[in-house]
């Protein structure tokens, strides 16, 4: 019988940020792994803060690079245990985080994997958990469908919250075309005559 795999096994880089892990981000991703089994484990209920955000996303990246390499060197039982580490990690800053940078990542690893459902995950998250100025972040983005996914939600946002948004002056004008698509697509009243106003007061 073989024994069981260590993070060693996965090569010096992953076991490099892995022991640079503090204990209860490591002790995240463990319970996780071992409810991932179990649906009586929960690990939801454990400490999460902005730290433990940036430890996984990045902890994500090298054990995503890891199980993309092509490399013969690369046995087939620890390819797909980092593969698995990955998408546990993945699924703890799916349900934790609320970084704008670390939800670009996810979004664009799913994007990769052809994962069309865990993305209709990711926009479902953006209005029940970023704030605005988050969104408004995301919707500045590079990557054309993180952009996608941002406009769509700052398009469901309450006509509250963008009109909150116009006396910012960098997410005035995403918070300016969030209200006209509420125009166009749903038809608002009330945003339309916001956008009346602003453009009157443009023409002045």
């Amino acid at each position: 019988m073989s024994s069981p795999l260590t993070i060693e096994d996965f090569g010096s880089r992953i076991a490099t940020v892995w022991s640079e892990l503090r204990p209860a981000t490591r002790g995240l991703v463990e319970r996780a792994m071992q409810s991932a089994g179990n649906s009586s484990q929960n690990p939801r209920n454990f400490q999460y803060d902005a730290r433990a955000d940036l430890e996984l996303s990045r902890f994500l990246t090298v054990l995503d690079d890891r199980a993309s390499e092509k490399s013969d060197a690369l046995d087939a039982d620890i390819a797909s245990k980092v593969r698995s580490v990955a998408d546990t990690c993945a699924e703890v800053l799916l349900e934790k985080t609320e970084s704008a940078e670390v939800f670009a990542q996810l979004v664009k690893r799913a994007a990769r994997q052809r994962d069309y459902k865990r993305i209709d995950v990711l926009a479902d998250a953006l209005n029940s958990r970023f704030p605005p100025s988050e969104i408004c972040e995301l919707a500045r983005s590079e990557e054309v469908i993180v952009r996608e996914l941002a406009n769509e939600a700052l398009a469901r946002c309450p006509i509250s919250i963008l009109a909150g948004l116009l006396s910012d002056p960098v997410d005035a004008e995403i918070a300016r075309s969030a209200l006209r698509r509420q125009v166009i697509e749903y038809g608002s009243e009330e945003a339309r005559q916001i956008v009346n106003v602003l453009d009157q007061v443009d023409e002045l």
